[in-house]
């Protein structure tokens, strides 16, 4: 059904109107807002803590904190926190701080990565030795001078680890603990630590070995380490996919002052000047045609998949684009009022109103650290009170090699790289199908989604006109479909119109050849007139064609019908007679049809949603099998849509492509850009797709459930050896050795896991798959 279509009666719309939902982003009175781009985030659990450390804060009314996207937006009340004093919270806790409009490049990106990678290598080197001189140990192969050396070496080893590569830890995990924030840091640092204290009780009490405990310290910190590194690396991995496929030229525009034209930023332009758009380029700024005549491509902006014709007085959308003709542009809006930062604007407030995803490896966190602090601390007080109730003496000894021992066992070794791996495995086969997965909650939010909402223009078409049905009218003469499209195609063959564009890349599909147009005239936005092979054409909308007196009333039924299906109808006459129709309109995508099938036999639901007409609108959804459509729906209405579903308790996907799609792709669980759309809105996007097959939605989420499986898999892994060992470290009779042996268990055991088996079956298309029911309107 056809929802939302807009009163005829209702006054012109306004492209970036407003929205009044009663859940919409509203500034607090007095309240400022501070948006920050954060580097250093691995995890949701880093999301909890700086949410909990700024929440926290007094004058701080509400935090964002994405991670995707890697950056936060605070509401916070000036007058008691400065802009400054937040900053320096984020950059005690750890993390680094700059402003969102800095874009962040490969080479910071690239160094970041170089920088964990020393401290890995630097981490394995230590662990590496303190491996070899264990192992020597355990066989029984050190003389008494290597015991003694090696009493030596590994105090050296182990604080070298923990106060060296594994510093920023410690610093994060001491900021995030005097804030009473527990998270993957304090956990590891508490098994470290515990490792120390054990190992230097083990210079003065025999019953504490000294080398395995702080053998524990110098692998947990470095395995802690590893995970961080291969979490960085998926996602700088992305990023930088992403970033490829972004345009990175500046944003200019060409400004004529005193007669010269300036090539200026777009900042920089102001309201009354005039600005010069040649085909082909995109439109800098707002503004009203002054000068030329040109078809306008607004598809991006508006969701009008056909062209619009511009004439001097005609208003343009900034982020359209220029098809055949030069204009000169009035500005009209700039900064704050034009759509472009409109968009932008509602794409922050999306941004803020955007559900929560805490991945399950958190959830599990955020039981299991407090569950070993308490299993620690009850381990001492059982060998303390316990002991001293039951047989009249604590064990002092016993109790603080069990408490020292939970803590050490407490760290899942394999925690960190359970997700991280599911990732790899999950994202490579992704690439390989041509998707770029941003982050590890678009995969485990795949698995739960249940709508799909779809853009039409440039997602479930092609977003370029072509022509789709040829009327010949002259076949009694021995006149075909053929002939009319060579003559068509002919004549128009000078135009630079994009529904003349259509005709002849038509012929040219189908290997006409094409004759020379003489004496040709264009008439712009209504057709053109030519001399072809010695008649006199004339190619057009039917009310130019009549113009030129050719006769069209026989076609008018005909011509009603095309136009009620969707289509832009032209016509085609030849020395004053009427010879043929031609219908264009926007083409859907091969996979379109096939690929809503799909998404149907896997239990979701699509939406489709426009800013074209209903008209239009109706004949595409009938067309690929979608029942539930809404048509001229605004750029802030489609997020409202998504934002209505999430409302009934639903995961939302949104596929788009266009700047009107950015605040719903950045509001829904899922977000999926088409690789060749905007670039507003591939960074809103949580999953981008390369190229425009849209069949891959569909495998995205089959490798999200998938990969998702997969990671519950690993974590089920990694927390077995420790859900193990805990309760029997608390006896105090599990020698530190073993909290060494479960990590190398569980790394091996995810390993295997992870890259073991298929991850998915073969993906096919549904057979027999249920007719669509009737679309109708409402």
């Amino acid at each position: 059904m056809m929802r939302d279509a807009k009163d005829p009666r209702s006054p012109p719309r306004d492209p970036i109107a407003r929205s009044n939902a009663p859940d919409a982003f509203i500034q607090p009175m007095g309240a400022a807002k501070l948006q920050l781009k954060i580097g250093g985030m691995a995890c949701s659990f880093c999301v909890a803590s700086i949410t909990k450390a700024l929440g926290r804060m007094d004058g701080v009314c509400d935090v964002n904190v994405n991670l995707a996207h890697e950056e936060t937006l605070i509401q916070y009340e000036p007058t008691k926190v400065t802009p400054a004093r937040l900053k320096e919270t984020l950059l005690d806790l750890g993390y680094t701080v700059r402003d969102a409009s800095q874009a962040r490049s490969s080479e910071e990106e690239e160094a970041e990565l170089r920088n964990q990678l020393e401290n890995l290598l630097t981490a394995a080197g230590f662990t590496a030795v303190a491996l070899g001189a264990m192992s020597l140990m355990w066989l029984d192969l050190l003389p008494p001078q290597g015991m003694a050396a090696l009493y030596w070496l590994m105090p050296i080893l182990a604080l070298s680890t923990v106060f060296g590569p594994g510093w920023h830890i410690l610093s994060m995990a001491w900021a995030s603990l005097r804030r009473g924030i527990l998270n993957q840091h304090v956990l590891l640092e508490f098994g470290a630590f515990a490792g120390i204290v054990g190992g230097f009780l083990g210079y003065v009490l025999p019953a504490f070995p000294l080398p395995d405990f702080l053998g524990v310290a110098v692998f947990v910190t470095t395995y802690h380490i590893l995970s961080g590194y291969v979490s960085l690396l998926v996602r700088t991995r992305a990023s930088q996919a992403v970033r490829k496929l972004l345009a990175l030229v500046p944003a200019t525009a060409r400004v004529v002052r005193d007669g010269r034209e300036e090539e200026v930023p777009v900042e920089d332009v102001r309201p009354g000047e005039w600005v010069r758009v040649r085909p082909g380029e995109a439109i800098p700024v707002d503004g009203d045609v002054v000068e030329g005549a040109s078809s306008v491509d607004e598809s991006l902006v508006s969701g009008e998949s056909i062209p619009e014709e511009k004439l001097p007085g005609a208003a343009v959308i900034g982020g359209s684009i220029n098809q055949y003709g030069t204009l000169l542009v009035r500005v009209t809006k700039v900064g704050a009022e034009s759509f472009l930062s409109q968009v932008a604007r509602q794409v922050e407030e999306a941004r803020a109103l955007k559900p929560g995803i805490l991945v399950l490896v958190d959830r599990v966190l955020q039981v299991f650290v407090p569950a070993v602090l308490l299993f620690a601390a009850g381990a001492v007080l059982a060998w303390t009170l316990g002991a001293w109730a039951v047989t009249g003496s604590a064990d002092w000894t016993r109790a603080i090699f069990a408490g020292l021992a939970v803590l050490v066992m407490g760290y899942p070794c394999a925690l960190g790289m359970a997700t991280p791996l599911a990732m790899i495995r999950g994202g490579g086969m992704a690439a390989e199908r041509g998707i770029l997965m941003r982050s590890a909650e678009a995969f485990q939010a795949l698995k739960d989604v249940r709508w799909v909402v779809l853009d039409k223009t440039g997602t479930l078409t092609r977003g370029k006109p072509a022509v789709i049905e040829i009327v010949a009218l002259a076949e009694h003469r021995g006149y075909d479909k053929r002939d009319a499209l060579r003559l068509a195609a002919s004549a128009e063959a000078e135009s630079e119109h994009p529904l003349a564009r259509a005709v002849v890349a038509a012929a040219q599909a189908q290997g006409l050849p094409l004759a020379k147009a003489e004496d040709f005239q264009a008439a712009p936005g209504r057709g053109i007139t030519a001399t072809v092979e010695a008649h006199r054409v004339a190619v057009g909308s039917p009310s130019f064609v009549a113009s030129e007196g050719v006769d069209m009333t026989a076609a008018s039924e005909r011509i009603r019908s095309l136009q009620e299906a969707g289509n832009t109808v032209i016509a085609l006459a030849a020395n004053g007679e009427l010879r043929a129709l031609f219908a264009i309109a926007d083409e859907i995508k091969p996979d379109a049809k096939e690929a809503i099938e799909r998404l149907r036999a896997a239990g979701l639901e699509p939406v489709m949603l426009t800013g074209d007409n209903a008209r239009t609108a109706r004949a595409v959804a009938q067309k690929v099998g979608i029942t539930d459509y809404r048509a001229e729906v605004l750029p802030q209405g489609k997020a409202d849509v998504v934002r209505e579903l999430q409302r009934q308790g639903h995961r939302v996907v949104m596929v788009g492509d266009g700047i009107n799609d950015a605040p719903a792709l950045m509001q829904a669980d899922v977000g999926i850009a088409i690789g060749a759309g905007t670039d507003i809105a591939i960074e809103s996007a949580d999953v981008v797709l390369v190229g425009d097959r849209l069949g891959a939605v569909v495998d995205a989420y089959f490798i999200g459930k998938a990969s998702y499986r997969k990671t519950v898999q690993n974590l089920s892994l990694a927390f077995a050896f420790n859900g193990i060992g805990i309760p029997l470290a608390a006896t105090g009779l599990v020698h530190p050795v073993w909290a060494m042996i479960a990590m190398a268990a569980s790394v091996s055991a995810v390993l295997a896991n992870s890259f073991a088996g298929r991850l998915l079956p073969r993906l096919r298309r549904p057979r027999n798959s249920q007719p669509v029911g009737d679309i109708h309107e409402t």
